[in-house]
């Protein structure tokens, strides 16, 4: 199955904030395949949905170390550690761009899993960093949206050349 095209920064979807999700259905789940084949092509581990042009509040991450990728219908943090971690982001919406990101080092998260029920996980180092950054995707944010004014810039003019 071919999954749709990363939807190319600035598109008003990557910055306006997704809906929330009101019942996991097998069309969900099927969104979630697709995004789970989106993520592994790059590759990357963490995808959100709008980031395919799909406005709602899914994500999928896969940091490597478990047994299966985590699917989310809208995440949030409950609890974010005070220790950070810094980790090189970047996103296929821009591509060409990275930056080094400082995060929370572990959340615990609160989100519907894949039969529907609500969870809540803890997740440290890369996973954490993923969580959170599909997190802001849902939330319209990208992930240089962190950095300062003139670091932003200079990422945005050097991916646009």
């Amino acid at each position: 199955m071919a999954h749709r095209p990363f939807v190319p920064w600035p598109a008003k979807v990557l910055r306006t904030p997704a809906a929330p999700v009101e019942a996991v259905t097998d069309e969900t789940r099927a969104i979630w395949d697709e995004m789970l084949e989106a993520m592994y092509a790059m590759p990357g581990v963490g995808l959100a949905a709008p980031q395919l042009g799909i406005s709602l509040r899914l994500a999928v991450v896969d940091a490597g170390d478990q047994t299966a990728p985590i699917r989310m219908a809208n995440p949030e943090v409950l609890h974010a550690s005070i220790k950070t971690n810094d980790h090189q982001e970047a996103s296929p919406n821009l591509p060409g761009a990275f930056a080094w990101i400082t995060r929370p080092r572990a959340v615990t998260v609160a989100f519907l899993d894949e039969t529907g029920a609500r969870k809540e996980q803890d997740f440290v180092g890369l996973w954490a960093t993923s969580v959170q950054h599909q997190i802001d995707h849902l939330n319209g944010k990208m992930y240089f949206d962190h950095l300062s004014k003139l670091k932003r810039d200079m990422l945005i003019k050097k991916a646009r050349k």
